[in-house]
Parts: structure tokens; C-alpha cells; sequence
């Protein structure tokens, strides 16, 4: 495993930070936090710790997806930014690349659906409607790719379930392009990343209380 002092060499993209939070563009396919095995040390909690080594972490991203992701600096920070994700109070937004043609109406619809852990196929998650949690996910559809057959949706997710928009999308027939947990082979072709980004953040700042919002465009 890399020392710490090594991750500070490894790429980061910081796009906001002061003495309470650091705000950052993850990558697709860079982990949050670490996984099992020497293989999964690199993350980005490690590179973000190796520059501001009192950063916590509030929230995560799935490691195939990109965007905006908050850590808070020392333990009041982050209490108070725990508190903020439970109270409902932290907006995010994200964009993403679905397969299929979906209305271009400018509504927003919902997805109520519950969900639970798949536990014979981990780490994929599955609709549940007798056992799941509660999830809930706004959607609308802003431009077509008929060529390709496929929508760029906006999302949000008024939960926070793991996976919740990908298994989502995938449960009213439109999974997201290069999925590799949840779209067909052919879908998953269609790119080399799974093409969902978290391009909006806004939550209230741990010290002064005054709503922030970030904003990342996707790279797709």
C-alpha cells in the first residue's frame, strides 16, 4: 500500500476549499473511500487526506461515477454536515445518458419504487416492493440522440439509496449507458464508463449556515 504521503502525487481536482470543506470533481472509476485489498487503497479520501489530512468524508459516489463530492474539515464540520444529508437539506443533481427514446416534455416524473439489497448477486441492488426501503428519484428528460437511441436525463434523487438511480432507470426499461451492473452487454458497449455524473451540489456551509452551490459539467 502507498504511504500517504505518496497519494499527494496522484491527480485531484479540487474545485472549492477552505477551513470546514473540500469540494471535489471525482473521477469515473476512482473508489470514494477504500475497498478490501492493497488493489483498492487508491481512493479518493486517501488523495484528498494526503493534501488536507484533517478531511473527513460525509457522502459518497458510486466508483464508476463522476462529480461533485463534499468533505468536511474536522470532526465539527462533518457533524454538522451529517446532519444537513440526514435533515434533506443537501440538493444534488445529476446527468446521465439512458438507452431509449424518453418524452422530451420538460415535467419532471418520479420513480417510487423500494429497493433492497440483491443479496445472491452483491453488490447490485433490486425493486422490493415487500421488503425494500422506500426510494424515491425526479427525473426529466433534455435532449435526444435518435442516431443512438438514447436520452440525456437529469436526476434527482430524493433519497439516497445505494445504486437508487441506476436501478431506477433500469426498472422503467431505460438502464444507463455503459452500466456494467445493471444494462445489458449491448448497452454497456455503447461507452466505456457508465455515463452518470453528480454535476450539482448545494448544501449549507458548516460554519456560516449560507447555502453553497457547486456546479462540474459531465465530461460526456
Amino acid at each position: 500500500m502507498l504511504p500517504i504521503e505518496d497519494f499527494a502525487t496522484l491527480p485531484l481536482e479540487v474545485v472549492y476549499a477552505d477551513d470546514a470543506i473540500v469540494v471535489l470533481n471525482k473521477p469515473s472509476g476512482l473508489l470514494t473511500v477504500p475497498g478490501r485489498g492493497p488493489e483498492k487503497a487508491d481512493c479518493l479520501s486517501k488523495r484528498v487526506q494526503a493534501r488536507y489530512p484533517d478531511a473527513l468524508i460525509v457522502h459518497r459516489l458510486d466508483r464508476d461515477t463522476s462529480g461533485l463530492v463534499v468533505l468536511a474539515r474536522g470532526l465539527p464540520a462533518q457533524r454538522v454536515l451529517n446532519l444537513a444529508f440526514e435533515q434533506r437539506r443537501v440538493d444534488k443533481r445529476y446527468t446521465a445518458v439512458v438507452t431509449g427514446l424518453l418524452a422530451m416534455d420538460a415535467q419532471w416524473h418520479e420513480i417510487d419504487l423500494p429497493m433492497l439489497v440483491d443479496w445472491p448477486n452483491r453488490p447490485k441492488r433490486t425493486i422490493n416492493h415487500a421488503e425494500g426501503q422506500s426510494a424515491l428519484t425526479r427525473w426529466r428528460c433534455t435532449a435526444l440522440n435518435t442516431a443512438a437511441n438514447t436520452s440525456r436525463v437529469e436526476l434527482e434523487p430524493v433519497t439516497g439509496r445505494t445504486h437508487q438511480l441506476r436501478v431506477h432507470m433500469q426498472a422503467i426499461g431505460h438502464p444507463m449507458v455503459g452500466d456494467t451492473l445493471y444494462a445489458p452487454p449491448e448497452v454497456q458497449a455503447q461507452a466505456d464508463r457508465l455515463l452518470l455524473h453528480s454535476g450539482l451540489l448545494s448544501f449549507p456551509h458548516p460554519v456560516t449556515g449560507e447555502v453553497r452551490e457547486y456546479t462540474v459539467a459531465p465530461a460526456f
